[in-house]
């Protein structure tokens, strides 16, 4: 028999091996149909929930809340990064954490104050237990940040060196005095101020991030997997001017003080445009000690008193009642009408019209309105309809009350009720509302709604600008305005307002004194109002100043205790150079003005070169790296004094830069 040639030996061979390879294969096949099939009846639910919820999830990525800004552009409110910082031990390798550990505790113990042995045991603690998500610290600025990420084993960065960062938002009130009142929060929960009544656009869109499990309490971030960048807010311009805000609060602080009161509220709104430039809202913490914590101006409403006579003989002069030449005789001071009795603080005799408003007198008031509109209140209560004072205004600031009037049909209403009306009892508004009402006069009868933005940005370009909202086209006639403008003007030059006359500014004004809580047993409690404008011949500003609970043994008329914080007020922010105004009005003011004036540089950025804005003033830098493309974090008010990246870094559009300012 002939033996198989070497041939034939390599054929079978190769057969030999092709046909294990295709039986391999065949079997491989059958597995893959297999596990298809396996796949297709098993519970995809059961193994998602199993591993992939229990294990990953995903988080929010919180959007930046844009700033708050006066309308200079200085800064009310603005949102600034904070640093957690966590470590993974699990990454970093034996021989540089025995290389390094020694070192790393030092600059931590110099940094935060605490021993190196104490960090030492932490350390070798966690390391032991592989801990990945460990918490270091939190609430770091970026200064801190920026400092601690070059310490040693941190600087290899979270790979290598285990060094996590997790970033958050704080809010923060550059003004932390003045007006923290009035420009208010919104922290998930509550909302109040500016910050509430603007949130809609202050807020931002979330993002959102994959986050993988550590332990049964932490998750890391996973920062190469972004399912979705957040969108920061828009940056919403207030009507507030920061130089007026802060006149108010010193000139109202300086008063509460001096008369010992419990609270007290400013409000300076422009006639022209119904802009509101300042709110302060004073109230006494401790003896001597006061905080703008609460809006009385808005959520309080109160019995005003005198200063709601203006309101009354407005509507009987448009009527045509009374005019110039109106007398009453007020006698002795005193009348009782529907066995109510009404008495003035001073004098008797005949009063001719302005009289009445500038010696404030109940006895005149009552008797004039009840003369004409005893018979038909309505008619006298038509007038308050028409003036809005029944109606909760509709602005932006969440709070405000809405008025509440005695009408006839109130189970309260008697025959004295329309004499109480007259000079400010038997009626609640909010001083807003009031104030509203006095800027109507000034602006020649057109009543404007009160205003708190001016403008809202996003990236630099303006995407709302308010306008003037008229709420009354024609208060009264043109001759019931001229003769109410008069009769003010006179209460300041020789009635119960002429403590603040002065030759250099001519203002018109009423005083306001009412007693509340005087169905209460104890001492008389009163409200000390002033409300008026100025200048009285072109009236620029309108304002309201109301403080409560004076010390009685010091004073408690409007005239006394509130006219001289007008008259402040009216000084510093009406004239150039005050003359007959008392020098410790110009001094104490608690903003540097010459940050205001300094005149705008242009930055401009060349070959993608970071330039340098050290020195350069926050307010006028910032809008103009944004407008360039760039994203800025920045801390403080004031000059930047600080800048990352720094001069002559390479820098790409939507680079991150962070500033830190003076203040």
């Amino acid at each position: 028999m002939q033996k198989p040639s070497e041939y034939d030996n390599k054929r079978k061979k190769t057969l030999r091996w092709g046909y294990l390879f295709a039986v391999g294969a065949l079997c491989v096949f059958v597995l893959f149909i297999g596990r298809i099939i396996l796949l297709q009846n098993t519970n995809v639910q059961e193994i998602k929930d199993d591993y992939i919820n229990n294990n990953y999830r995903t988080a929010t990525l919180k959007a930046a809340r844009g700033n708050l800004y006066a309308s200079d552009g200085s800064i009310l409110a603005t949102t600034v990064m904070r640093y957690d910082v966590y470590l993974d031990f699990k990454t970093i390798k034996d021989t540089v954490y025995t290389n390094n550990i020694g070192p790393l505790t030092d600059s931590l113990s110099k940094m935060f104050g605490k021993p190196r042995a104490d960090f030492r045991k932490r350390f070798d603690e966690q390391r032991k237990k592989k801990n990945q998500y460990y918490s270091l610290v939190k609430g770091l600025d970026f200064d801190e940040y920026d400092r601690i990420r070059k310490f040693p084993i941190f600087r290899r960065g979270k790979n290598k060196g285990g060094f996590i960062i997790d970033r958050n938002y704080k809010r923060e009130l550059a003004t932390s005095e003045i007006g923290a009142g009035t420009i208010g929060i919104d922290n998930g929960v509550a909302k109040a101020g500016l910050e509430g009544a603007f949130s809609k656009f202050l807020t931002g869109t979330d993002g959102e991030r994959l986050e993988q499990r550590v332990n049964s309490s932490q998750w890391k971030p996973i920062d190469f997997w972004k399912v979705k960048e957040p969108t920061d807010g828009q940056d919403v311009y207030t009507t507030l001017d920061l130089r007026i805000q802060d006149i108010a609060h010193s000139a109202l602080e300086k008063q509460l003080v001096n008369f010992e009161a419990k609270h007290g509220t400013v409000i300076v709104m422009e006639v022209a445009t119904g802009k509101v430039r300042a709110m302060v809202n004073l109230r006494e913490t401790e003896p001597g000690v006061y905080e703008d914590a609460y809006n009385y101006g808005l959520k309080d409403n109160i019995e005003p008193g005198s200063t709601f006579k203006t309101i009354s003989l407005l509507a009987a002069m448009d009527d045509g009642f009374i005019d110039e030449s109106t007398t009453v005789n007020v006698g002795n001071g005193v009348w009782t009408y529907a066995k109510q009795r009404i008495s003035d603080g001073h004098g008797g005799g005949t009063y001719e019209i302005s009289d009445v408003l500038a010696k404030s007198s109940n006895v005149g008031t009552a008797k004039l309105i009840t003369k004409f509109y005893a018979d038909k209140p309505q008619i006298f209560l038509d007038h308050l309809r028409r003036w809005k004072l029944f109606d909760k205004m509709d602005i932006e600031l969440p709070g405000i009350t809405k008025p509440r009037i005695l009408t006839p049909k109130s189970k309260s209403w008697n025959a004295a009720t329309l004499a109480s009306i007259s000079y400010g009892y038997a009626t609640n508004i909010n001083l807003l509302q009031l104030t509203t009402f006095y800027n109507g006069i000034a602006n020649n009868g057109k009543m404007l709604k009160p205003l708190f933005i001016d403008k809202i940005m996003k990236d630099g370009k303006t995407i709302f600008e308010a306008k003037e909202e008229v709420i009354v086209k024609k208060m009264a006639s043109e001759k019931a305005i001229q003769m109410m403008t008069s009769a003010l003007t006179k209460a300041v030059e020789k009635g119960t307002g002429r403590s603040i006359f002065t030759p250099n500014l001519k203002m018109a004004g009423k005083t306001g004194t009412a007693r509340f809580e005087y169905w209460l047993p104890g001492p008389m409690k009163y409200r000390a109002s002033f409300a008026g404008f100025y200048p009285a011949d072109n009236p620029k500003y309108t304002c309201y100043v109301m403080i409560s609970e004076p010390n009685v043994s010091k004073g408690f008329y409007g005239g006394t205790v509130s006219a001289p914080v007008f008259k402040e007020i009216a000084g510093k922010t009406f004239l150039k150079t005050p003359q007959n105004v008392e020098k410790e009005m110009l001094v104490d003011r608690k903003v540097n003005l010459n940050k205001m004036v300094e005149p705008n540089v242009k930055i401009a950025v060349n070959n993608k070169q970071m330039p340098s804005v050290v020195g350069l003033i926050g307010k006028n830098a910032i809008p103009q790296l944004e407008n360039l493309g760039y994203r800025v974090d920045f801390k403080g008010v004031g000059r930047i004094k600080e800048q990352f990246p720094l001069e002559g870094t390479t820098i790409t559009k939507n680079q991150r830069i962070y500033l830190t300012l003076q203040n």
